[in-house]
């Protein structure tokens, strides 16, 4: 029943991932990711009620199937945080494994029904070496796109804080817990082997995914600006953005952050601001490392700070609560204020106020 269930979650999350208007690229993968999870679970499903000899053609098909999981997980989290090659038919490659053990398969396909049942009744009897091969197949490629995803979701965390004076919303918590999920379905693959349990944490994915993926809204929805890697300092080098120019603009930002308040709006971006000052956002980023030594983040949520430092300090302030106070100030939740807070002054919201109003 539990299995029905989860299929039926699966059928409905699909139907909402289909019917979603203006879906990304993300979305896309995650509608083909999620069709192949419900097959997936369908075909064990009939192998575990023993209903897959009702259906013999069907015998196999699931086999390769593990092969796929890590594979759209990487994609997924690529096209989400936009880490793509400059050649978007090299993702293809990646199915090179699950296509070469379906090719494999052909003989086994086209075999009368009775030697196919036979041959699943006895453990796979003469497919010893191809299962074996499949077992290490399995285990090799989940653990290397559950790692490879989880180092682009690391990238992701440092990126958007070039990009983003606000990253609770952007920062796929959700979906480090998910490649951890994943991550964990495999351990019971490696260690276990135990259908049950491997498709009972399956069916708890399939609604996490499904959830949290639906949700999720395009991250670079602006014309994203270049990702700002461990290499930075040479690019910037090379951009012709000169001294003289680079001093300007630092003092034109400064203007402008404090004469219009900018930092007051939530979800200010890095695009915001640079579509302010006329420049691209490249420039912008290099401008705020270089002149400032901090990211983007750390540079917004300063002047959010100190502006809540200023608003603090005056009696009639110190009956409204600090969060509220806070959001006033731009930031847009009581975590990442608390966070950046301790990060910045070494203490709590709390801890400064009390230091602040005399006993």
């Amino acid at each position: 029943m539990f299995f029905v269930i989860g299929i039926g979650i699966a059928l409905f999350i699909e139907f909402l991932l289909i019917s979603k208007k203006n879906k990304s690229d993300s979305d896309k993968i995650l509608t083909v990711w999620m069709f192949l999870i419900l097959v997936h679970l369908f075909l064990f499903y009939l192998h575990f009620t023993g209903d897959i000899f009702e259906v013999p053609f069907l015998l196999g098909v699931g086999m390769p199937l593990p092969l796929v999981h890590g594979v759209f997980l990487f994609l997924y989290v690529s096209f989400l945080t936009k880490q793509l090659p400059a050649k978007r038919w090299l993702l293809f490659l990646h199915f090179i494994p699950a296509v070469g053990f379906y090719i494999y398969l052909i003989h086994f396909f086209i075999l009368p029904t009775e030697e196919k049942v036979e041959i699943f009744q006895n453990q796979g009897a003469g497919y010893e070496v191809f299962n074996t091969i499949r077992q290490y197949a399995v285990a090799c490629s989940g653990i290397f796109y559950v790692a490879w995803s989880a180092l682009l979701l690391k990238k992701h965390r440092h990126r958007i804080r070039d990009q983003f004076s606000d990253i609770e919303r952007v920062n796929l918590q959700w979906l480090r817990v998910l490649t951890l999920g994943l991550g964990a379905i495999w351990a019971l693959v490696i260690f276990i082997g135990d259908d049950f349990f491997v498709f009972t944490g399956v069916v708890i994915f399939i609604f996490l995914i499904g959830f949290f993926g639906f949700r999720q809204a395009d991250i670079f929805s602006h014309s994203e600006p270049d990702d700002i890697n461990s290499e930075q300092k040479e690019k910037y080098q090379k951009s012709g953005l000169t001294d003289e120019l680079s001093k300007n603009l630092h003092q034109k930002l400064l203007q402008l952050m404090k004469e219009e308040e900018l930092y007051k709006r939530s979800e200010l971006s890095i695009g915001d601001l640079a579509e302010k000052l006329n420049i691209h956002p490249n420039y912008l980023s290099q401008i705020i490392n270089e002149r400032e030594g901090k990211n983007f983040y750390d540079f917004v949520n300063t002047f959010r700070l100190e502006e809540f430092k200023r608003l603090i300090a005056f009696p009639k302030n110190q009956q409204l609560t600090l969060l509220s106070l806070a959001f006033d100030c731009g930031f847009n939740s009581k975590s990442s204020f608390n966070r950046f807070f301790k990060k910045a002054t070494g203490q709590t919201p709390s801890e400064y106020f009390e230091k602040l109003t005399p006993h």
